[in-house]
């Protein structure tokens, strides 16, 4: 079967011929003349070929392609016929006909190329022209994209872009025909750059002839790398040159590709005549070669280039240094300039042997290097598939349509270039291409470059668009050019410039902004620049920039605003992203290591490559400043503020060089004494440095040494002495004055001919030559000078030269090349140009830089240096933020800026920045409006403006998320929370708290507004009406709904923000955080201004839940919260809202905390703080007191371990409970100020004063206090005024063991104040108090009491003391306590009130913030009963307290029957332990002093109640409680106490008037009282007999008896009295008493004292009773000194001497002697003016069941055995003197 592909081309063939037939030429013509038609008779014989072969195959593509080919490039053809051919053409290629993989395609696609860019026709009209031209286009498009493309040779593809290219660039040609040509272009150049990968080898593996051409193209390249000036050669070139078509010459030079226009009708071509007028097509009128050394013209013909028509123009210029070292002789090279040949009939035809003997002529360089060509078209080895070099010519032709300093180059020429550049870049890494990023560094930057200072934009915004391709990919290698890049954009986006469009400057910051997305880019600029010692500061410049730019002048918002402020985010943007990644992966410091370590690998491998990229820069692996390449934050801090140092030290080098270097010294950045080597290097990298002072510097001739160093720096070896001299000028200005420009020249040409190795006769010849050149400089280019004369010639130049070399010559052709390229190149001297010299002066001044080792730009891997950055950008950034939040309306933006204020907050939370965080919740806080409205209106002003509802979320939001580095901010949000509390737009639960007195448990903090006065006349409020504005009127009608409206929106918006959260997460706060938001809340106290009660009290409800939130960590915190509640308790002056928030406050952390082992001894001590307020304040909180310490027992009596504590709790329960006053050692001194107490620590208060009392011990023994004072020998009768004074008395272990007086109870630990001890009271001067409150400190103590496991031997004894003092406060149902005064009263529920706004202006007090006026004055205040208190006592009062004498009775009881057997308890426990601390003893005189006794007189106390009941209860108790089984083991001593401290006292109180409207009773309670005496004194006669005393006991009892007689105004007592005594005589004379043997009759010294004293009042019961008996009458002498004589001695001593310091002053009393009328009553009133008590703490036993109320059954007379009364006393009765036995004294 026949190969399809053949009938194709046999198709192909028949339309082609066809059409040639058709046309009129052939119209006559025979079949024969067809045959001499070379075209047709081609055709022919290819159908011969095509008919014998099956497969297309077969044949050589060459075969079927030249008959089309050749139709293509005949001159006779008209443009249709061209076109079929052409379209054949493009069939073959699109079909795939051609075989790539064909021995001989790459000649059949070389041929195609050639011809169908030579392609030639007869033209009709243009539009028929055009569209040949079209298909041209299409074929060499197909050609290039196909893949059998691959083959075309480096020519033949420049030769088809140059086709496009003139298609695209000839203006006459219709547009659509350029823009597809354009479209070609842009698809090619997409190919071949995206080929560039696959070329990298081939390039290197050309040989022979090949490798020579590509040199020499290289050659031709460094000439094109500057810019010169143009001068016509006075000579000749030294070589003609044609250049093939075929050869890459034409594009390789930058002239402008156009076709010259002719007269000629056809599109395409102009006469040949045309061509000699233009002489010179390149120099422009400037005289500027507007591209390159090589001076040649492009030749854009798609016709064979013509020799005759050509014109030469000599290019000469010095070599300029490029990567491979410099050039030593001036390359020339010169290129033919050829004009588009136009065929306009057969005429014009050109022979095209001169086309091909161009390519057999040899190149030969300037440097007479010879090169041959290859042409041989049919030896395939010479066609060598394209490569890099035509891409380096196709992009250094596209770089020279850039520059715009070429006038040629129209607007639309640069921008194709730009686009077909952008193209290039975007297809290909051009970076690992060496010869093309030498393009890229120096023209095509500096051309773009220059574009942007252009004001067409569209030619602006491409050339930024390649920029941006350029850094982001080859930033690495333009570090210099990416510094001057960034900073015209900094001038743009600043410019003032009223022309410059407003659309450039947001062109420019979109530009900042892509290149800031790049990632790491920002990093870099950050590394490279900032932290370079000669670099600008780039990344915090442009972040001011960028931060001012935010910021709109005007107040309008436009798009570079949010530009500025979106390049800002984008650094936080990538930071925060590397923050969330870290946490994400929970990166922990040895994987961070790593990730570091992998960054440094990947820095060296780029480093690496870079480094063999750049073989001859030997560049190192790492900058030199730095230590690694990764520099930590330390090294980069050291290198920055060097860097100051150094611009600073340059400032002042620019004013005057020494001082400059003097700076330097002095900060240690140059050495001291001064070191030549390091100064002349300074001078030669700093560039900030002023060239003119670097001259004066050197110059200068004391430093000539200096001078020697910076020669030295150079490196002049290989170079020319003119290229040598142009190097040394450039780095200074050379000084005007002779002397001194030889110096400089000396030195220099000493240098230069040793280092070259002294090319000259002599130094001298050197120094001539060096002169001469600065002349000839002079002499061409000095604009004054050329004014005056004509510039020297080469001829002249040689002449002034002659003979200087050693009296010879210079070598002829080196000064022809100096003098070139002086003449082709200034050598600028720098500061002196402007415009364009200085611009290349600049550029050049770059690029040298740019390839020394400064030039090394560090690639780092994102995320390197986020803390530097972050640390440099969040000022500037928040700043923007909050400027854009503030003034924009738009949500998008308001949300971006939210999102900007959260990743800022993310990001300073990762690196623990609390100064970012701090700020930035205080410029949220400010946008919340919160603290800046008016309480009034805030809820609607928040509820309806949705932004300040953003900000308030965004800053809960983050206190809840990064609270832990929240400082300074807590603050700020603490006074939100104040204002959202003033307008009640807290969630309920923040604004309740707990209460121990409501009943529900809670009270709000926010009070009822309640009328400010009840009483206000209806007049008043008439007039307030009237008075009022309307829009107050408006107001008080009640909200409008939008307002409501408002206010629900912002109540929903304050729960989204959950700012009760605050305090429940407290928990999760670092301690320093936690440490700030209690001081914030710490720091609202009332005052005038800022704060008034409730906040203060709303704060301090924060600030306690937060403590009891941190219970785990309290004791980091509690002395804070310790020394704030000290201030508001302590140093309160009137009872407020706020303080009684404050001490329910303490109880309630008292409560929680008292669980917690660590701390609870410190809870407890703080406890005292409620002791030392002021008495007035305590006693209107004392009902909260007395609730919250019951709670407090209640939940936690088992925690509390030791006596101290207890002690606190008691003395607290007596305070509040009885009006106690506090223990002094509680009391503040009124010297100590205020800020003193405040900062007290506990252990402080408790040692208050040195001198006080210490607290272990509760009291002393009688006995202590005797044997101090005769120590200190205080008086005996001290006040307690002097004793306050002098301090109490310190009593010390060692005392007790040297007093005299043995202490009887081990247990004397306890400092108690002293007490009068024969006095039922204690002497407590009892302040007011309140009812409730007593109750409820009642019920506490029994609750201790009656739970056994609450009472230890910490509190045993301060129960009962308890017990006691609140007997005395309940005594007469409190009744002499009350203070009836109606002023007084305060009323709990009135305080919780607010009063009403409208009693302001009448109370004429300034009206604070709130509602009403706060002074303390018009304060309601609390009352201490109920409310419906009237004059006098209330009505359930009696009742009341009634059942709290019951209770104390019942709990007195209770404790006395369970003593024995808890103590027992205590004992038996304590041996179990064997404890090294005190002992505790059960036996029956501990249990006495430390129990029975105190107990027995308290029940006593309330059996003087003035109500009945009470009377007749504490009697039965009594009775009871002395007959009990238990007191049976008492021994005679404490018997006797039991009388003198208890009886008698007690019958003392009963003589009085208690009662007076309950007389009956009262006779009654007399009679018990009596009765009980006797009762007491008959059971217990037998151990009392023993006593010295018993004589004094007995007439004390008759003494009594005596009283009571006269008492009652009843018969009662009249006959119970006698009644007893007569038991009582009876008894005792049973029992023997009054029998002695001794005496005469029989009877004792005492039988006649005591009848001398019943017969004062009973005068007959001797006889009635003892009628048997006679007694002798005693003689009255004797009998009285008896009763003297004993009375002194046997009696107790008498009160007064055995008084302490606290009684009334009184002279000291001497024992009076007791005359047989009145005996002296050993019992002693109560003293008022007792000490106040410190009560040791105690615990008791709970009773099964109240006692019933009655007389125990006891039969009555005890009869006692007269044997057994002998036995137990052996001793006289009345035995002489005896000093008293000091178990009187013990309580």
């Amino acid at each position: 079967m026949v190969d399809k592909n053949i009938y194709i081309i046999q198709g192909e063939i028949s339309t082609v011929v066809g059409a040639i037939k058709r046309n009129s030429r052939w119209n006559t013509h025979t079949p024969l003349d067809e045959e001499q038609d070379p075209l047709l008779s081609s055709f022919g014989n290819l159908k011969d070929v095509l008919n014998n072969i099956k497969e297309l195959s077969d044949v050589e593509p060459n075969i079927f392609l030249r008959p089309f080919l050749e139709v293509v490039r005949s001159e006779d053809t008209t443009g249709p016929i061209t076109g079929l051919a052409l379209t054949s053409v493009n069939k073959f290629l699109s079909y795939g006909l051609i075989d790539a993989n064909h021995e001989a395609a790459a000649e059949a696609i070389e041929n195609m190329a050639d011809a169908v860019t030579h392609a030639r026709f007869v033209g009709t009209d243009p539009a028929s022209d055009e569209v040949v031209l079209m298909k041209i286009l299409q074929v060499l498009r197909t050609l290039l994209l196909t893949p059998v493309g691959a083959h075309l040779t480096n020519e033949s593809v420049c030769e088809i872009m140059q086709s496009c290219f003139r298609i695209c660039f000839e203006m006459r040609l219709s547009e659509l025909l350029r823009k597809s040509a354009e479209h070609t272009l842009v698809d090619m150049v997409q190919l071949l750059f995206s080929r560039l990968p696959h070329f990298k080898e081939e390039a290197k593996s050309y040989v022979g002839t090949n490798m020579k051409k590509l040199k020499m193209r290289a050659g031709g390249m460094s000439e094109s790398s500057k810019w010169k000036k143009q001068k016509r050669s006075p000579r000749p070139p030294r070589h003609m040159v044609r250049s093939p078509s075929c050869q890459m010459e034409p594009i390789q030079s930058s002239g402008v590709p156009f076709i010259e226009q002719g007269s000629s009708t056809s599109s395409l071509s102009t006469s040949e005549s045309t061509g000699s007028s233009i002489p010179s097509p390149t120099t422009t009128d400037s005289g500027l070669d507007t591209c390159s050394k090589a001076t040649s013209r492009e030749d854009l013909s798609d016709l064979e280039q013509c020799s005759s028509s050509s014109t030469i123009l000599p290019g000469t210029g010095p070599g300029s240094p490029d990567f491979e070292g410099r050039q030593a002789e001036p390359a020339q090279s010169a290129s033919v300039e050829s004009i588009p040949e136009v065929l306009e009939d057969k005429e014009s035809t050109t022979e095209q042997s001169e086309s091909t003997s161009v390519h057999d002529m040899d190149y030969v360089n300037p440097r007479g290097v010879r090169f041959t060509q290859s042409t041989q078209r049919d030896g395939r080895a010479s066609l060598i598939p394209y490569g890099l070099p035509c891409l380096r010519e196709l992009f250094r032709f596209l770089i020279s349509l850039t520059n715009p300093h070429d006038r040629h180059n129209t607007d639309a020429m640069m921008h194709m270039g730009l686009q077909l550049l952008t193209v290039a870049l975007e297809s290909a890494h051009i970076a690992n291409c060496q010869s093309l990023l030498g393009l890229v560094k120096d023209e095509l930057c500096r051309h773009l470059f220059q574009l942007l200072s252009v004001d067409r934009m569209n030619l602006y915004a491409s050339s930024i668009r390649a920029c941006f391709l350029l850094f982001e990919s080859m930033r690495v290698h333009l570090k210099f050019q990416l510094e001057m890049y960034l900073k015209k954009l900094m001038d743009i986006i600043t410019s003032e410039n009223i022309k410059m469009p407003y659309e450039m400057k947001e062109v420019a910051l979109e530009a900042l902004v892509q290149l800031w997305r790049i990632p790491s880019f920002v990093t870099e600029l950050y590394i490279n620049y900032d932290c370079d010692f000669y670099c600008s500061n780039l990344f915090e410049d442009l972040t001011k920039l960028l931060s001012k730019n935010a910021f709109p002048v005007s107040g309008q918002l436009y798009t570079t605003h949010l530009l500025s402020l979106e390049a800002l985010l984008t650094v936080i943007d990538s930071t925060e992203a590397h923050c969330q990644a870290k946490v994400l992966n929970s990166t922990h410091q040895d994987q961070s290591s790593e990730a570091l370590a992998e960054g440094e690998g990947l820095n060296k491998s780029r480093t690496d490559t870079t480094a063999g990229i750049h073989r001859n820069m030997r560049a190192p692996k790492k900058p030199e400043r730095f230590s690694s390449c990764l520099p930590d934050c330390q090294e980069l801090m050291e290198i920055r503020a060097k860097k100051k140092l150094l611009i600073a030290g340059t400032e002042q080098f620019n004013q005057k060089p020494k001082k400059g270097i003097q700076f330097l010294q002095e900060k240690g950045l140059l050495s001291n004494p001064m070191d030549n080597n390091q100064v002349a290097q300074w001078l030669r990298e700093n560039h900030r440095l002023d060239k003119k002072m670097i001259g004066e510097c050197i110059s200068d001739r004391k430093n000539m040494e200096l001078l020697d160093s910076f020669v030295n720096t150079f490196t002049f070896q290989g170079l020319r002495i003119d290229e040598a001299l142009r190097l040394y000028l450039e780095t200074f200005r050379l000084p005007g004055e002779a002397p001194v420009i030889q110096r400089l020249l000396e030195t220099f040409t000493d240098n230069w001919h040793k280092v070259n190795g002294s090319p000259f006769m002599s130094n001298d010849a050197g120094f001539s030559l060096a002169y001469a050149v600065i002349m000839l400089n002079t002499d061409q280019h000095n604009h004054n000078v050329r004014k005056q004369n004509i510039p020297m010639t080469i001829e002249q130049f040689k002449k002034n030269l002659k003979g200087v070399n050693g009296n010879k010559d210079f070598d002829q052709d080196m000064l022809e090349d100096i003098y070139n390229a002086i003449k082709n190149e200034e050598i600028v001297m720098p500061d002196e140009q402007t415009g364009l010299v200085k611009e290349n002066y600049v550029w050049s001044v770059l690029l040298h830089r740019g390839a020394t080792s400064e030039g090394l730009f560090l690639h780092l891997p994102p995320g390197s240096y986020d803390h530097d950055l972050f640390t440099m950008t969040w000022g500037p950034t928040i700043a923007a933020l909050s400027y854009v939040f503030d003034k924009s309306l738009d949500d998008n933006i308001i949300q971006k800026a939210i999102t900007g204020f959260r990743k800022c907050a993310m990001i300073a939370a990762h690196y623990g920045f609390s100064d970012v965080f701090d700020n930035l919740i205080i410029s949220l806080c400010k946008f919340t409006t919160l603290s800046s409205e008016s309480v009034e209106n805030l809820p609607t002003v928040f509820g309806s403006n949705s932004k300040a509802q953003t900000a308030a979320r965004t800053v809960f939001d983050l206190a809840h998320q990064h609270g832990n580095i929240l400082r300074e901010g807590w603050k700020n949000i603490m006074d939100s929370m104040l204002q959202l509390f003033r307008a009640e737009l807290l969630p309920k639960v923040m604004v309740e708290v707990e209460d121990f007195v409501e009943p529900c448990g809670k009270i709000s903090l926010q009070r009822e507004e309640t009328p400010s006065n009840r009483g206000e006349s209806a007049v008043l409020s008439f007039v307030n009406w009237l008075t009022l504005s309307g829009a107050e009127q408006s107001g008080l009608r009640g909200p409008s709904t939008e307002n409501q409206e408002a206010k629900q929106a912002a109540i929903l918006c304050i729960k989204q923000c959950d700012p009760e959260k605050l305090i429940t997460e407290s928990k999760f706060l670092q301690l320093e955080s936690l440490q700030e938001l209690m001081k914030a809340l710490i720091s609202v106290s009332p005052d005038e201004d800022t704060y008034d009660e409730e906040d203060a009290a709303f704060s301090l409800e924060m600030l306690l839940r937060i403590v009891l939130e941190n219970r785990d960590r309290v004791s980091c915190v509690w002395q804070t919260v310790r020394d704030h509640l000290c201030q508001l308790c302590v140093h309160a002056n009137e009872s407020c809202f706020l303080v009684e928030r404050a001490v329910v406050g303490l109880l309630r952390l008292a409560i929680r905390l008292l669980r917690r082992e660590d701390i609870s001894s410190q809870v407890l001590l703080s406890l005292r703080l409620l002791l030392m307020m002021k008495p007035h304040v305590m006693s209107r909180v004392s009902r909260e007191v007395a609730y919250g310490l019951h709670e407090l027992l209640k939940t936690n009596a088992a925690n509390i371990h030791s006596t101290d504590d207890w002690y606190t709790l008691f003395s607290l329960l007596e305070c509040i409970g009885a009006g106690v006053k506090p223990p002094a050692s509680f009391q503040f001194t009124s010297t100590s100020t205020d800020n003193d107490t405040g900062a007290q620590s506990d252990s402080e208060l408790s040692s208050h004063h040195p001198s006080e009392v210490c607290l272990d011990r509760g009291y002393t023994s009688d006995s202590e206090v005797y044997t101090e004072h005769s120590k200190t020998r205080i008086p005996r009768s001290t006040t307690d005024v002097d004793v306050a004074s002098s301090g109490w008395l310190m009593v010390g272990k060692d005392d007790l063991e040297t007093s005299k007086t043995p202490a009887v109870n081990s247990k004397a630990q306890l400092n108690h104040p002293l007490v009068n001890q024969y006095s039922l009271t204690l002497g407590q001067d009892l302040g007011q108090h309140d009812t409730k409150s007593l109750i409820k400190c009642v019920e506490t103590l029994s609750f201790i009491v009656r739970d056994a496991a609450h009472v230890t031997p910490d509190n045993f004894e301060l129960c009962v003391r308890a017990i006691r003092v609140f007997v005395e406060a309940s005594l007469n149902g409190g009744y002499r306590n009350h203070d009836k005064k109606k002023s007084y009263k305060y009323d709990s529920s009135k305080s919780r009130m607010r009063k009403k706004a409208g009693a302001r202006e009448k109370e004429g007090s300034s009206g604070t913030r709130r509602g009403g006026s706060r002074a303390s004055s018009q304060r309601p205040s609390r009352s201490h009963s109920d409310d419906e208190e009237d004059e006098g006592v209330p009505a359930s009062y009696h009742t009341v307290s009634l059942q709290v004498s019951q209770d104390l009775l019942d709990l007195m009881h209770t404790l006395h029957t369970r003593a024995a057997s808890i103590y027992s308890s205590w004992a038996e426990e304590q041996r179990h332990l064997e404890a090294a601390g005190r002992k505790i003893e059960a036996d029956s005189q501990t249990l006495w002093t430390s129990c029975w006794c105190p107990l027995l007189q308290g029940i006593a106390w309330l059996c003087c109640d003035a109500r009945r009941q009470v009377r007749m209860q504490a009697l039965t108790y009594l009775q009871r409680a002395l007959l009990v089984h238990d007191l049976q083991t008492l021994d005679a001593t404490e018997w006797e106490s039991c009388f003198n401290k208890v009886l008698f006292p007690l019958l003392t109180k009963l003589l009085e008037n208690i009662s007076p409207a309950d007389v009956g009773g009262m006779e009654e309670t007399r009679m018990r009282g009596c009765t009980l005496l006797s009762k007491v004194f008959l059971q217990h006669l037998s151990p009392l007999l023993s006593l010295p005393t018993f004589a004094a006991l007995w007439l004390t009892i008759l003494d009594f008896m005596d009283k009571y007689m006269h008492a009652g105004s009843s018969d009662l007592l009249l006959e119970a009295i006698p009644e007893s005594l007569k038991n009582m005589l009876l008894v005792m004379d049973t029992a023997g008493i009054f029998h002695s043997a001794d005496s005469k009759t029989g009877y004792s010294d005492l039988w006649e004292i005591t009848w001398e004293r019943i017969v004062c009042f009973l005068p007959h019961l001797k006889e009635e009773l003892f009628k048997q008996t006679v007694i002798p009458d005693p003689i009255p002498n004797s009998s009285a000194e008896t009763v003297q004589s004993a009375s002194p001695a046997g009696r107790p001593p008498s009160p007064q001497a055995s008084s302490q310091p606290a009684q009334p002053p009184s002279p000291v009393p001497v024992p009076v002697p007791v005359a047989p009328g009145e005996t002296q009553s050993p019992i002693r009133p109560a003293s008022p003016q007792e000490p106040p008590p410190t009560t040791p703490p105690l615990i008791l036993q709970p009773l099964a069941s109240p006692l019933q109320v009655g007389v125990p059954p006891m039969s009555l007379p005890i009869i006692l055995n007269p044997a057994l009364i002998e036995a137990t006393s052996p001793v006289p009765l009345l035995s002489g003197q005896r000093p008293a036995s000091p178990s009187d004294e013990v309580m």
